[in-house]
């Protein structure tokens, strides 16, 4: 593998997530688009310091949604965003390494693999979670009783030395 191709943690869980509170800019679904989105929002946040991003796509109208989540006090400055919510629930995660742009050119592609691997909850949304510059969790929704949600309970249960 060369510099410019990222690594994958080719290895996917379940994850429970709470319901998240952020604050978006919507935009079409395109890639020169969500560009542009992400460029104004990291504008209008100044620091990212401290901050958690959030790439969210599909329910209710499919546009994508550039999201930074709510901060206690400190989003007063931020005004001209929408407000809403992250669905909680479980969800099929893998993770992406690379270094940007080149690891943006990967998100579809391991997507639709999630897509295949899942029993997707079409009622919520998609997820890309900035964890850093160059990693980033890529969540699809499932139904709580979609075998792989039950697959990973199993191997929950399996890796609990409580369980075991």
């Amino acid at each position: 593998m060369d510099a410019s191709t990222p690594a994958e943690d080719l290895s996917t869980r379940c994850v429970e997530r709470d319901e998240t509170a952020v604050l978006f800019i919507a935009t079409a679904d395109e890639q020169d688009a969500i560009t542009e989105a992400w460029d104004r929002l990291e504008t209008m946040v100044g620091s990212l310091q401290g901050r958690k991003f959030f790439g969210v796509f599909g329910p209710p109208d499919g546009a994508y949604r550039v999201c930074v989540q709510v901060q206690d006090g400190a989003d007063a400055t931020l005004a001209g965003l929408q407000s809403g919510s992250i669905p909680g629930g479980q969800y099929l995660s893998t993770t992406l390494r690379g270094e940007p742009p080149e690891i943006y050119t990967h998100i579809p592609e391991r997507y639709a693999e999630l897509m295949r691997a899942a029993d997707h909850d079409s009622t919520r949304p998609s997820i890309e979670f900035y964890r850093r510059r160059d990693s980033i969790d890529l969540l699809i929704p499932v139904k709580t009783d979609s075998p792989a949600a039950r697959a990973a309970d199993i191997n929950a249960d399996a890796a609990d030395p409580q369980n075991g």
